[in-house]
């Protein structure tokens, strides 16, 4: 049930693109399962990271793996990442491309090499770390 603010969308049956400025609300029940998100101000210039996000529905776990998701690349990746939400109950077989055992996972398909983060992305450090866009402090 995710709201968004209603500028600069486009609204096919299973992806929407978004421009930057987006709000999620957990209020609107008319969303659909996989919805891809373009950091760009143009939409059609190309992204340096693309990032995969798989749930399970509107599950508390999926809700916070999104919110997260965009508060951290809208910090850290400002106009230079390409986000696609993954609903595995309506899409099951997706899963099998990123061979994804557990949900929440982001995958990080670009720049390579691919990265696998499982969890609701809370602790921001990990995630950043996970991301390489952070090194691990000791």
């Amino acid at each position: 049930m995710l709201n968004r603010r209603r500028s600069g969308i486009e609204c096919p049956r299973f992806a929407h693109t978004f421009q930057r400025s987006f709000e999620w609300n957990m209020a609107e029940s008319d969303q659909s399962t996989a919805h891809q998100v373009d950091s760009s101000a143009e939409g059609g210039a190309t992204n340096a990271w693309l990032l995969r996000l798989y749930i399970a529905g509107q599950t508390p776990k999926s809700l916070a793996a999104i919110s997260n998701l965009h508060r951290i690349c809208a910090e850290h990746m400002v106009n230079k990442y390409s986000i696609e939400v993954i609903d595995l109950l309506e899409h099951p077989q997706l899963a099998e491309g990123d061979k994804i055992i557990a949900i929440p996972t982001l995958v990080r398909k670009l720049p390579q090499p691919i990265r696998k983060i499982i969890g609701d992305l809370s602790d921001t450090e990990k995630t950043l770390v996970g991301l390489q866009l952070k090194s691990k402090t000791v």
